[in-house]
């Protein structure tokens, strides 16, 4: 389960940044006491567009970055004073984390299964078992550099999932690939929500969120502004469609976007 409980992120801006943002504040609000629960057995998707504050949540979660209000619980751990026991009980993956390319998906994935204090026959039926599923078999030799980038994308979710985590956070998970790689990400998706993981993903496809949340948590500068079902969602703006509600929301809470 991951709880956030009114988390505050705030960024330091240094002059350059300042002048790119054409603002005199020195300060960026990224993400403003945003409050969630993802539980056990479900998908929570976090809608929103690029900029909003997604990704930001995301890392607080996984522990990469320290909130500067609030507190967020994953499996009952503090992520800030219980770190290391929150990493052990979490997949992180993003799109900006990449596998070294000089390396193999069979060697990262035996690698960080050591990391996680697995046996060795531990980490080999568990590689049976993801690269059957995600079908890295056949290039599973092959350098990291030289796979496409819909292999790459597998052997690192591969990867992030060695050690079979209570909690899956996927950032952007189906960001360019090809529409049937990202099916079978999709696909396996529910299978750890089936499983009973708590799963929360964060995209900025409508078409995704709606196929795939069971709740969804909408955010816009930095704060969430609209929470529920999908049927939720759209019934409390009045929408026809999640996009339509989406941009009711944006015009409402973005009102010079």
């Amino acid at each position: 389960m991951i709880q956030i409980n009114e988390l505050t992120k705030i960024y330091k801006l240094s002059a350059k940044k300042m002048q790119e943002l054409k603002t005199k504040q020195n300060t960026k609000i990224a993400v403003n006491n945003v409050s969630l629960e993802a539980k056990p057995g479900e998908i929570y998707g976090l809608l929103g567009p690029n900029g909003a504050g997604k990704t930001t949540t995301l890392r607080c979660v996984a522990t990469l970055l320290k909130p500067t209000k609030g507190d967020i619980k994953v499996c009952g751990f503090d992520s800030v004073k219980e770190g290391s026991k929150v990493r052990d009980s979490i997949a992180f993956l993003t799109n900006e984390i990449k596998l070294d390319p000089n390396f193999s998906a069979d060697y990262m994935f035996k690698f960080f299964g050591r990391l996680h204090g697995m046996s060795e026959q531990q980490i080999l039926d568990r590689q049976k078992e993801l690269f059957t599923v995600f079908g890295i078999n056949d290039f599973k030799d092959k350098k990291i550099e030289e796979l496409s980038t819909g292999m790459k994308q597998k052997a690192a979710i591969a990867v992030s999932l060695v050690h079979d985590p209570k909690v899956v956070i996927f950032d952007e998970p189906t960001s360019g690939l090809d529409i049937v790689t990202a099916r079978s990400v999709t696909d396996y998706l529910k299978y750890l929500r089936d499983q009973g993981k708590t799963v929360i993903v964060s995209t900025h496809i409508m078409s995704e969120a709606e196929k795939l949340s069971d709740r969804i948590g909408v955010i816009i500068n930095g704060q969430k502004v609209a929470e529920g079902t999908l049927k939720e969602i759209i019934q409390n703006n009045e929408a026809t469609d999640l996009e339509d509600a989406f941009f009711k929301l944006y015009s409402k809470y973005n009102p010079e976007g």
